[in-house]
């Protein structure tokens, strides 16, 4: 039997671009995609939905599992802010969230929030185990993506 595991994010970070210019590149989905790792592909499927496949996740010769699930995109450029909310029924989990960007200096405030649950193909007793290394694993990603965006807009 499978089991659950939600994975809740939240970070900030400033960047000297400006908010235009971070805003551009977050409302561009594929762009913004192309800075997440492990993205073994992006799938558009009309109306702003894109499906995500992403590389497996494994712990040596083990692989915990394969993150796989579509979203649908909204942007706001008056609010200056990017919202996806999960496509109920595409693959094995199910992520919402959002950015927020606000003018800070000569920059820009970013503030992410993402929340995923994913269904995970193992039997419920390794839930214990399994669960604080796939939070980790996916924690580690958010942190390069951040880490990647903020190099382009430096760059």
């Amino acid at each position: 039997m499978s089991f659950s595991v939600t994975i809740d994010v939240s970070k900030q970070f400033e960047t000297a671009a400006s908010p235009e210019t971070v805003f551009e590149l977050l409302a561009d989905v594929p762009r913004s995609a192309s800075h997440f790792p492990d993205v073994e592909k992006l799938e558009p499927l009309g109306g702003n939905t894109f499906h995500w496949i992403m590389e497996k996740i494994a712990i040596g010769d083990h692989t915990l599992q394969q993150t796989i699930y579509a979203s649908t995109y909204t942007s706001d450029p008056a609010a200056m802010s990017v919202d996806w909310t999960p496509v109920e029924g595409v693959g094995n989990a199910r992520v919402s969230g959002g950015w927020r960007l606000e003018p800070s200096g000569s920059g820009t405030k970013v503030r992410l929030h993402t929340k995923g649950v994913l269904e995970v193909d193992f039997p419920g007793f390794l839930q214990f185990l399994l669960a604080p290394l796939i939070e980790l694993a996916f924690a580690q990603k958010i942190d390069r993506y951040i880490s990647n965006l903020k190099e382009t807009f430096e760059g």
